[in-house]
């Protein structure tokens, strides 16, 4: 995740494929973005980053933690209590496509809104 962002902001933005340094390379050429690989243990997803070097989105292999997730950009919403987002999102016509799972820098979960968009709550550590 990037700097930490309040309840509410958008906190990072993850693309989730089955070759994700085919699509870094891909976004290399096409935005100029550069990348840090980050250490999933045993692989590694790539932190894309912009001509300074900061960190403005990920490309990650979807194994692992990412496993099942779909191949699309999505957001990451910071919240204070991720369970009760999630509870909340039940409540009111949402469904639970991942529960809440420890990241180490956070708590996350994937949700589809009742219109069926897909986008992550985050619970910063």
């Amino acid at each position: 995740m990037s700097d930490a962002k309040q309840p509410g902001q958008i906190g990072w933005i993850d693309l989730t494929v089955p070759d994700a340094e085919k699509v870094r390379d891909f976004y290399r050429a096409v935005v100029g973005w550069e990348y840090q690989e980050v250490d999933m243990e045993g692989y590694a997803d790539f932190a894309m980053t912009d001509l300074e070097g900061k960190a403005v989105t990920g490309i990650c292999h979807a194994r692992g933690a990412n496993e099942g997730m779909p191949a699309q950009w999505l957001v990451y919403i910071t919240v204070m209590d991720v369970q009760f987002s999630v509870d909340e999102a039940v409540a009111n016509g949402g469904q639970v496509l991942r529960p809440p799972t420890d990241m180490g820098a956070g708590t996350f979960a994937v949700v589809k809104d009742p219109a069926g968009a897909v986008f992550a709550l985050f619970q910063p550590a």
